[in-house]
């Protein structure tokens, strides 16, 4: 195992908030580490006090495996200046306590996308279940062996494995409804339609475009652009997210997804995705009674 010593880091909070890596890879189960598919590698990952302990099972090199750790894992973000920046209140300055470390984790695009159009209308187990049957049923198995160590896993399936699959058979993954945007999405990714140039495009001509496939709206294509293109800009906005940010910052009063992202950016900016992560986390955790709930901001008229 290799290590990188960093500061500001929790693996657990990163990998126990919902990022695309949890849909499909392994954690362990104390928190402290995971291991997913890259190409025909497999790579694990563990905190180890204030260092990251990593290495791979396949032919990565180990200056691309050094690479891929300090990318995924948002590494070389400056915490203490987003902490900063997003740390406007008590409700984050008390999500950013109890979650500190937590980082925006930046993953291949096409997995981003189908894992988060998978996500509508659905919760974490059942968006893993479906993702982990997609990759038993598309992904390519590869097979190691070194001394005494044997293992077989499958690579998370490519836009071309499921671009020819028919609803139906999609269906059978559990895929429900969401068949039909998974063959979408799938098709207009493999068909290389400018996809690798939404990174250097504008944010909003990003979303825009995102916005034209089937199955992609609002909250998803900024979920695509936040973990798949690292823009931390974007700011995912779903049913839940509207309910904690009219709870804490509009005292209940109920706002438009429009008026909640005007908020966000004008709030927070560049570091919103940031802020929204931290939200999701503590209010989804306060909902399910983990955490006490942190103070209510009446402050939004001000900003």
């Amino acid at each position: 195992m290799h290590s990188i010593k960093v500061g500001d880091f929790s693996i657990r909070h990163t990998i126990e908030s919902a990022q695309p890596i949890t849909f499909f890879g392994d954690e362990k189960g104390d928190g402290s580490g995971v291991a997913y598919p890259l190409g025909s590698s497999l790579i694990e990952v563990e905190q180890r006090g204030d260092s990251v302990a990593y290495g791979a099972y396949g032919p990565i090199g180990r200056r691309e495996l050094a690479v891929e750790i300090t990318r995924r894992f948002g590494l070389r973000d400056d915490m203490k200046r987003i902490y900063a920046s997003i740390g406007t209140d008590a409700f984050m300055r008390s999500a950013i306590r109890n979650y500190g470390g937590m980082r925006i984790t930046r993953n291949d695009p096409w997995e981003t996308a189908l894992c988060f159009v998978i996500s509508q209308f659905n919760n974490i187990k059942r968006i893993r279940g479906i993702v982990k049957r997609l990759m038993a049923a598309y992904g390519r198995e590869h097979a190691f062996s070194a001394g005494s160590v044997n293992l077989s896993f499958r690579e998370f399936p490519t836009a071309e494995s499921i671009a020819n699959r028919s609803a139906d058979e999609l269906m059978l993954h559990g895929a429900g409804f969401r068949a039909r945007y998974i063959r979408s999405v799938a098709r207009e990714w493999s068909d290389g339609s400018g996809f690798g140039k939404l990174g250097g495009m504008r944010y909003a001509d990003a979303k825009e475009e995102l916005m034209k496939l089937d199955g992609v709206g609002d909250k998803v294509a900024d979920c695509i652009l936040l973990f798949g293109y690292g823009r931390l800009e974007a700011f995912p906005t779903d049913t839940w997210i509207k309910r904690i940010v009219e709870h804490v910052y509009f005292g209940g009063r109920k706002q438009s997804i429009r008026a909640i992202h005007e908020f966000a950016d004008e709030r927070w900016g560049g570091y919103a995705g940031y802020a929204q992560q931290y939200l999701f986390h503590s209010g989804r955790l306060m909902k399910t009674g983990k955490r006490r709930a942190a103070p209510r901001i009446v402050a939004a008229a001000s900003v």
